[in-house]
């Protein structure tokens, strides 16, 4: 299936900081709940990850990652995922977080 580019331009992704990362027991599979601060324009929103081999909870917090913002709410157990924060399989599977590859502001939108 081809996309278009009005197709991409329908995708709101921008960059956030983890500003709470907490566990999530009652997911399915191991997983966090995050808290992103995604600047004033968005403010703070929820998610879930997959994401536990490669990141500890504590340095979580500070990240910067990418997120789709505009998709419905999904609730998944217990959480209420307001944003999809983005990431990428390694060679086994496991979640890699898509970031910036420096510093950039709050907010930003992927283009």
């Amino acid at each position: 299936m081809t996309a278009t580019f009005e197709d991409f331009l329908k995708l709101d992704i921008r960059v956030g900081r983890i500003v709470e990362a907490a566990p999530f027991p009652e997911a399915r599979k191991p997983a966090y709940k995050l808290t992103i601060d995604f600047g004033p324009e968005i403010g703070v929103k929820k998610s879930s990850a997959q994401i536990t081999a490669h990141y500890t909870l504590e340095e979580l917090v500070g990240r910067q990652v990418l997120a789709v913002v505009n998709f419905p709410p999904r609730q998944i157990g217990p959480v209420r995922s307001e944003v999809l924060t983005l990431g990428v399989p390694d060679a086994a599977g496991e979640v890699v977080l898509i970031a910036p590859g420096q510093e950039v502001p709050l907010g930003g939108r992927l283009f």
